[in-house]
């Protein structure tokens, strides 16, 4: 009798068969949305920034500090090259990675890029809550995503997928990105 409790029909379990590389503004949800994302597809997460820190021993901000954009820059590069020949996981990449047309084209080709694109207001009201950011760190926080957003946007969009996010649950967001995965044939 409890057997008649249990589905028939169980949903298929996704195996990617490459990357999936969140793009987009500082406060778009690339950290936070990339871990769901992974668990849900039950694939590894790696988050550049993370592993940048961790290969220099040094945060973002310090090595922005003591070295400048252009060495911060370089290093992205590597790390990002090196992560993106590792089998198929689900990677976060800071908010300046893809403008790196070298950068940008290893992702186009050895990953599908997913580009979180958040509202001015959600990203200024997320960033906010953080003091961990060389690129805010003078001036008008709104002021300068604003200007930010205005040079990158036409990059992001070159993205294979754009999720248009905000306020609305990751659960929901993840949810839209898996289908998005299956629709693009994602999957072994």
């Amino acid at each position: 009798m409890l057997r008649s409790l249990v589905p028939l029909v169980y949903a298929k379990a996704m195996t990617l068969n490459r990357t999936v590389a969140l793009v987009g503004m500082m406060g778009a949800g690339k950290t936070s949305l990339g871990r769901r994302l992974a668990a849900r597809l039950e694939v590894p997460f790696r988050d550049a920034d993370h592993e940048i820190e961790t290969a220099a021993g040094l945060t973002v901000s310090e090595i922005f500090a003591k070295f400048g954009e252009p060495y911060f820059r370089d290093g992205e590069r590597r790390v990002i090259a090196r992560l993106l020949g590792e089998p198929p996981h689900v990677l976060a990449t800071g908010g300046g990675a893809f403008m790196d047309p070298t950068t940008r084209a290893a992702m186009k080709d050895g990953s599908l890029t997913v580009w979180l694109k958040a509202p001015l207001h959600v990203l200024v009201s997320r960033v906010k809550k953080r003091d961990t950011r060389p690129l805010l760190r003078d001036g008008d926080v709104k002021e300068t995503i604003e200007k930010l957003l205005k040079e990158r946007e036409p990059f992001y969009a070159q993205a294979d997928i754009t999720l248009e996010c905000g306020d609305e649950s990751q659960h929901s967001a993840v949810d839209q990105i898996v289908a998005a995965l299956r629709e693009r044939g994602l999957e072994t």
